[in-house]
């Protein structure tokens, strides 16, 4: 049976950005997503998943890691999507965010990253490494988070459609990177977009247990 699960709008300063905040009544923990290029937080893609993590029990923070001005100056350039130390201090500031918040100060937290949001989740990790207890990539360009790779201590899930060629390389030299706990995902027949039936729900349920596995651990080591 399906649960409803109230919604609600949150803006995150300094800049204002804009999230959708939804807290299931049993709660293991919070997933923040970051979303990648040229996508925003009503991606479809990246709601399907976090409403099936709601149902499992997760609180979730959707977050537009551009303001509404610096989505048009990037939808001419291209080039914020790209900025990813900029998108990581956006994260880290969502992350502190969750920690002051009387609903979320004491859930563990974990980040989903997409594309280049994936790129910048890995950099907020290894900035946090007491902080981030896992982090999942979907169709992710972790290798964009360069020497970070090496610092990142929550244990990270890469997953790539297994027909999206070129990102299951990107993705294979990130996976050499890492140091910290690691697995590498590919989702036979699926693109870049898991747009093929049934390939997104296999990424949501690859998450789903990859992140229930890390935040149980999380609790019993005392968070």
């Amino acid at each position: 049976m399906r649960i409803a699960i109230a919604e609600q709008e949150v803006k995150i300063a300094p800049e204002g950005l804009a999230g959708d905040l939804v807290i299931p009544e049993r709660c293991l923990g919070v997933v923040l997503f970051a979303h990648g290029s040229g996508s925003s937080r009503h991606s479809p893609r990246n709601r399907y998943v976090a409403d099936v993590l709601q149902q499992t029990g997760f609180a979730t923070l959707l977050l537009d890691l551009l303001t509404a001005a610096e989505e048009q100056v990037d939808l001419a350039s291209g080039h914020l999507r790209f900025a990813i130390d900029l998108l990581a201090g956006r994260l880290l500031g969502a992350t502190d965010w969750l920690q002051r918040e009387p609903q979320t100060h004491n859930l563990p937290i974990a980040y989903f990253g997409a594309s280049t949001g994936a790129g910048a989740a890995l950099v907020a990790a290894a900035e946090r490494p007491k902080v981030i207890k896992a982090v999942v990539s979907r169709g992710g360009r972790p290798d964009l988070a360069g020497s970070a790779l090496s610092r990142v201590q929550a244990p990270t899930l890469l997953i790539v459609g297994g027909e999206d060629h070129p990102v299951i390389s990107l993705n294979q030299k990130a996976m050499a990177q890492l140091r910290c706990e690691k697995r590498l995902s590919i989702v036979p027949g699926a693109t870049h977009l898991f747009g093929e039936h049934g390939t997104l729900e296999e990424v949501a349920k690859l998450a789903s247990d990859w992140l229930e596995t890390h935040f149980k651990v999380g609790v019993q080591h005392g968070h």
